[in-house]
């Protein structure tokens, strides 16, 4: 089954000069696929994350979550769709600083009326999982950067969403926090079967991912399989971004 099907997606930006951020993309995800977007700075991925995010809409064509378009729906019936069917992680955490590691987690079930038991129940597995539990009641100003990411993977599938949604989650992490974080998405996306979708600079992030999207000047412009071996499959990812270009910025040239 699909989760996502995007047909002909194009978004133009109007101004004194329209801006045509993304042409005419197709892309269709699977139930329990980890997919990479990668790309030069400017090349349309957060646009495609958005738009998958629903937080900006399409100019043309269609985007389907499960079967939905979320672009239908109701302004309250939209913001239902958001936190019951997607989960997000950001590169800047966005966790609320005033509430502690627990509060931030069991915010999508607080927000849909869960019982206290439950949310109790589920953040304790969760957090067990994540190697968090020991800092549950902890400040979010009292943990590390890694530990940070952790509690906002946790807040992102706490709910069971059938989408998870990660914008250059590793951006803000040392390179020994971001293997862990990454070894984190890449055990939930096989051992729970969840659908995820990660816009990445990184090809060492990209190289845990089933599959990587290249995006150029708003087009498709290649995508590539993992296959069994993380090696050679990172290697491939670092050969198709120097065909892209870009700033030198944009590409990781560590070894793993």
């Amino acid at each position: 089954m699909d989760v996502l099907k995007i047909k002909n997606l194009s978004k133009v930006y109007d101004g004194k000069v329209a801006y045509r951020a993304l042409n005419d993309i197709h892309l269709t995800i699977e139930a329990g696929e980890f997919v990479g977007i990668m790309g030069p700075s400017g090349s349309g991925k957060t646009t495609l994350l958005n738009m998958v995010a629903t937080i900006d809409q399409p100019t043309s064509g269609s985007l389907l979550i499960n079967d939905k378009d979320p672009f239908r729906l109701k302004h309250h019936e939209l913001a239902l769709f958001r936190r019951r069917e997607l989960g997000f992680v950001f590169q800047d955490f966005n966790l609320l600083p005033t509430l502690t590691v627990e509060e931030n987690i069991v915010l999508p079930l607080t927000l849909d009326g869960e019982k206290v038991k439950v949310m109790e129940q589920k953040v304790q597995t969760i957090a067990k999982r994540l190697g968090i539990e020991g800092i549950l009641k902890k400040r979010i100003y009292e943990i590390s950067g890694g530990q940070a990411q952790r509690t906002a993977i946790a807040r992102a599938i706490i709910h069971e969403p059938d989408l998870v949604l990660a914008d250059e989650p590793t951006g803000n992490l040392d390179s020994k926090s971001s293997k862990a974080v990454m070894e984190t998405l890449e055990q939930i996306n096989k051992r729970d079967q969840t659908t995820m979708m990660m816009v990445t600079h990184d090809a060492i992030a990209a190289s845990y991912c089933d599959r990587v999207v290249f995006i150029k000047d708003g087009e498709l412009f290649n995508e590539i399989h993992r296959g069994d071996n993380r090696q050679a499959f990172f290697q491939k990812i670092i050969d198709v971004l120097s065909l892209l270009g870009g700033d030198s910025h944009d590409l990781s040239t560590i070894r793993i």
